[in-house]
Formats: structure tokens, sequence, C-alpha cells
């Protein structure tokens, strides 16, 4: 079975075709600035990058584009596109009505459109992709699986707010978490890897990129989740603010004379590990900052890695203990100093971190000592591979 996996953003489009028999990835690409004339697709087949500027004024013409690549005969991955069985979306916010991966259908699109206050700009963008797809490919089985789906598992009074309860029966208004997908893989791939039933085990695992956010998964299941309403909760992330005093929002707009649109995109795009150091947005150029003696860019790192250890503490109270932690995303599969620093933290849990092993990028490796009484592993995420394995399921 041949699954494509598609990611649609507002003027984006990312895809993975992907052999289930194997699990080899047969082409990928991602179609950037679409509703532009100066649109462009950077299609990889074969360990080669090939970029072709195409003007895709929708995501319709940039779905059909991108589809004739891979029938393309200079570098074609299929004969015709009736090999391809079916798509796989990868879609955000299903809010309480999607509790897991599900069969697209009109119900379905009405849910992601009763959603869009609570992802303007996602699920718009994923309903587009949708209706794309139907008008290039009709009549091709498609899959929803979304980012909030795994962590409808949390208890209520994990997920409720200490706020009046009547904004949540008329708003929605709770934590729903994020990067379920991500949260699911790594953890499922940790029990293959440990060859252990995922129903007997305790996790935490900690997508920690340019988004982060952490899971507490107890018997294969989200219990507890940094991510709340939106992606904007939980740790400090590189521009995102992280948990902070819900006064300081009110008094930075009337000290400032700021909207409610100006204050959250401070929060979104102006906050976070970057706000502290007032650097670029970007953890490596950061630590070496931190490294060489600036005190903002040391403040902001140990900030960082003081809030992910107080978060994994945290977890191993919602699950009672804790037998694993993973590190994934970005950040958690590459900065070996981040991650060395997070868990001398947690010594008093009885882990201990190996620093040879951990001297280790983007590669599935146990990381902390035989005799360390938590098991602490890198395992790179692969959402493209979690979205076609449950596509493959439902559609099977």
């Amino acid at each position: 079975m041949k699954i494509l996996v598609l990611n649609c953003g507002s003027s984006s489009l990312k895809y993975q075709l992907i052999n289930m028999e194997n699990e080899d990835v047969l082409a990928s690409g991602k179609y950037e600035r679409i509703g532009e004339e100066e649109a462009f697709l950077t299609h990889k087949v074969d360990g080669k990058k090939i970029t072709l500027e195409h003007t895709a004024l929708n995501h319709e013409e940039a779905v059909d584009f991108a589809l004739k690549q891979l029938i393309n005969p200079e570098y074609k991955v299929i004969d015709n596109l009736d090999e391809i069985n079916a798509i796989g979306h990868r879609l955000v916010h299903g809010g309480e009505k999607i509790t897991k991966s599900v069969i697209i259908d009109d119900n379905v699109i009405q849910i992601l459109k009763e959603c869009i206050d609570l992802a303007p700009l996602h699920n718009p963008a994923g309903i587009i992709g949708i209706k794309a797809c139907k008008k290039v490919m009709p009549g091709k089985p498609m899959v929803g699986v979304f980012d909030t789906a795994f962590h409808q598992t949390m208890p209520k009074q994990r997920y409720l707010y200490p706020i009046n309860y009547e904004y949540y029966e008329k708003y929605g208004v709770r934590k729903y978490g994020f990067h379920g997908t991500s949260h699911m893989y790594v953890s499922n791939r940790l029990a293959q890897i440990e060859n252990k039933d995922i129903k007997t085990m305790k996790i935490i695992t900690c997508h920690l990129g340019q988004g982060s956010s952490l899971c507490a998964v107890e018997g294969g299941k989200s219990v507890d989740t940094s991510m709340g309403l939106t992606p904007l909760a939980g740790i400090p992330m590189v521009t995102r603010s992280g948990d902070l005093d819900p006064s300081v929002v009110t008094f930075l707009m009337k000290k400032e004379n700021l909207t409610a649109d100006q204050i959250e995109n401070k929060l979104n795009k102006e906050s976070g590990v970057q706000g502290i150091c007032g650097l670029v947005p970007d953890f490596r150029e950061i630590e070496v900052e931190a490294n060489t003696g600036n005190q903002r860019a040391q403040i902001a790192m140990d900030y960082f890695k003081y809030s992910v250890a107080s978060y994994i503490a945290k977890y191993a109270v919602a699950i009672n203990g804790v037998d694993y932690i993973i590190f994934t995303g970005g950040i958690g599969e590459n900065q070996i100093k981040i991650r060395e620093g997070i868990c001398n933290q947690l010594t008093f849990m009885g882990l201990e971190i190996d620093p040879e092993r951990n001297n280790v990028k983007s590669e599935e490796k146990l990381i902390s000592k035989d005799s360390s009484k938590i098991k602490v592993y890198v395992i790179p995420t692969n959402e493209e591979l979690m979205i076609a394995k449950e596509t493959q399921k439902l559609v099977k």
C-alpha cells in the first residue's frame, strides 16, 4: 500500500509518498508561496533535491502539480496516480468531537469548520487541502490525523481551567494540547525498541523544537500535556512565552496601550527564549552566545532547561512515577548540552545521564547510564509515518 501524507499550511503544502510495505519514503516535497506568482516546489527523490518554479494560485493547483512530479518520467516513483491507495492529512484541531484518527467525510469537514476559532491559522488550511484532493483525486479515501486527538484521553480534572465553568460550556475553553501525533509516535516507537507492551509503561515525552510540549503517557494514553487551549501554553519556546501570570497580559495591554491582537502577537512571536535574550530566534545561536558569556542568553537557556525539568517532575506525579523519558523534535534530537542540562536537574529522581551516550544527534539511542532509575532515550520523531500508519489502519 502506498500512502500520500499531506500537511497543508495557509500558503504551503508539505507531502510524502510512503510505501507501507517497507515504510520507505519514495518522494517528498514542499510547495511554498502558494497564491503568489513566485510559488515554487522543492521535490526530493533518491536524496536529490529538485527546485521547480511554478505558479500555484491555490492549493488545488499546488496538489495537482506536486502529484505530476511523482509520475514525471525524469524521476518518477510510480507509473500512475492510481498506485496511491489513500491520503493521510495532518490536521490540527478537532475539539472534543474528534478523539482518534478518522475517515474524512462531510461531518469531519463540518467539525473542522466549527473549530476554526480554536485554530484560525491551521484548520482553514486543512479544509482547503482536503477540498483540493477531492478535486484532483476524486473518490480516493482520505484520513484525518489530528494533533489534538491523542490528548482526548486526559481526565477532566486535568484539562479544565479554574475559571467560570460557563466558558467551557459556551466556548470550549479548556486544555486541548498539541503535537499529539509526535507524542504518539515516539511513545509507541519506544515500546518497540524496549520490546514491551506500551500498556505497562510510564513515559514522559519531550517534543522540543520551535514549538515545544511535554506529554505524560501512561499505558499508551496521554493523561496530561503542557500546551493548552492554544500552543502558547507550557514551557517557554523560541518565541512563545509559555506559562505566565495572566495579569501580565492585562498589565502590558494597559501600560503599552495594546490591542488583544497586538499582545497575542507579542506573546507568540516576540517572547520566549528570544524575548529574554534579545537575540535571533535560533536555539543554536542562543546556546553559542550563552557559552561565550552573554548573560541574558545564559539566563534564557537556564530558564528553558529549568522549565522542562520542572514539567518532567510534575508529570512524574501525573503518572505516579516514570520509567522512561524521551527527547524528540529539532532541539530534543540535536542539542546535546540542553538535554544534559535538563537531566542534571533530575538526579534527585535517580536519573543519571551518560555524557558519552548523550553525544548523539538525530539518532535513536539510549542516553542514560545503566545504573539510572529512569531510562532516557533520543528518538527522532516521524509524524508523517505515524499519519501513514493511521491511514493504512483505517483504510484497511
